[in-house]
This record gives C-alpha cells, sequence and structure tokens, in this order.
C-alpha cells in the first residue's frame, strides 16, 4: 500500500532543490509605464456572466449486498488527522533545514565577497586563508543539503509505517462489517469508472479520526 506517496513527494523534491533555490536572485522586475496623458483608453468589452454553479450531487447510497468497495488513500492521508499531522512534522523539519542553508549560505556568499572585494590588497598568507574558508564553507552547503535530504528520507518512511500501522485495522475492519471479498485504493486500481456510492474514504477518515481522538486504554493490573 503506498500511503502517504503523494502526500511526500513534492517536499522530497523541495529539498533536494534547496541550495540552488537559496543561491539565485530573481531578476528585478522593469518599471511599469505610464501612458501618455493623451492616451485613449481602448473601449471596455463587458464581461461574460459566469456560468451559474452546479449544485452538489447528493452523495449515492451504499449498495446493500455489495462484495467490492474502494477508498482514496491520497484523500484518506490528506484529510485525516493523522496524515495532516505527518504533513505537518514534514514542514517543520523542512523549515528547519531551509533556515540552516540559508544562514551558511549568507556566510559563504559573505566569504566570495569579500575574496573579489579584497583580492587585491591581501597578502599571500591572508588569500589563501580567505581560499580555504569558502572552500570550507561551500563542502559544509552541500554537506547541510544532503542532510536535509536524507532526514527527510528517513522520516517519510518512519511517518508511512506508522499511518500504515494505524490505517490497516480501520480498512479491515470496515471490510468485515460489509462483508467485502474486496476493497481497493481507487487511485492505484486502474478503473475506468465505479459507482460512487462505492466509495468508502470518508468513512475510513472519521473511524481513523475517532482513534486519533479516543483515550489510550489504562493499562492493565
Amino acid at each position: 500500500m503506498r500511503v502517504l506517496r503523494n502526500l511526500m513527494v513534492a517536499s522530497a523534491v523541495s529539498v533536494l532543490m534547496i541550495g540552488s533555490v537559496l543561491a539565485q536572485t530573481p531578476p528585478a522586475k522593469p518599471p511599469a509605464q505610464t501612458p501618455p496623458a493623451t492616451a485613449t483608453p481602448p473601449p471596455q468589452t463587458p464581461a461574460a456572466a459566469a456560468p451559474a454553479p452546479k449544485p452538489a450531487e447528493a452523495p449515492r447510497p451504499y449498495p446493500e449486498g455489495a462484495k467490492v468497495a474502494y477508498v482514496d488513500i491520497q484523500a484518506i492521508a490528506a484529510n485525516s488527522v493523522e496524515g495532516k499531522a505527518a504533513s505537518g512534522r514534514i514542514q517543520e523539519l523542512q523549515k528547519k533545514k531551509v533556515a540552516e542553508i540559508t544562514e551558511k549560505n549568507k556566510q559563504l556568499e559573505s566569504a566570495k565577497s569579500k575574496q573579489q572585494t579584497s583580492a587585491g590588497i591581501m597578502n599571500d598568507s591572508a588569500r589563501l586563508s580567505l581560499e580555504k574558508e569558502v572552500d570550507k564553507l561551500t563542502r559544509e552547503v552541500q554537506f547541510l543539503q544532503q542532510e536535509a535530504q536524507s532526514d527527510e528520507q528517513e522520516l517519510q518512511a518512519e511517518l508511512q509505517v506508522d499511518f500504515q500501522r494505524k490505517l490497516n485495522p480501520v480498512l479491515e475492519q470496515i471490510g468485515k462489517e460489509k462483508g467485502l471479498h474486496i476493497l481497493v485504493d481507487i487511485t492505484n486500481s486502474g478503473a475506468v469508472w465505479v459507482d460512487t456510492g462505492l466509495d468508502l474514504t470518508n468513512e475510513v477518515i472519521k473511524r481513523l479520526d475517532a482513534n486519533k481522538s479516543a483515550p489510550a486504554p489504562a493499562p492493565k493490573k
């Protein structure tokens, strides 16, 4: 079961690109030009009226006696309390790593700037020392980028295992209660049409959230 896959792919990619993004400064936008005072404004075309929104369709009832049903694991991960908590932990880790890399990049850019502006007035010893400092900071930035990627992958794996451990009993319970022969993840099923009454995603989210808020059982004496 590919739990939290879609939730986490984007964050992993962002850490991979963290160093290059931080080192770049977007080009300044050219100032907006003011039209001459004599310019005649173009004729205004009336905006087309927006189509009225379609009324939401009432959810279809679950077909009694059905032996097949489905859930959307991506939606469960995105909307359940457990999934949101996992996403929050990843964002906290990203924020921490970005701050570390940003600070180290500032040190590196400062050393490079000094190297460019003061190289001509430095003696050989000072120039060599500054070159070593730039090399050292460059390696440290690269290490922080690699560490960020590794730490996030490790956290993702930990959260995925924990989420599956809590989700699987809920899926099994619902499947047994409804007498299902199979319960599939619609995202990976390859289905081209389904009866939406067979969608048990919201029920799974409700039960998963209820388990999260329920007090832990008292230890046996």
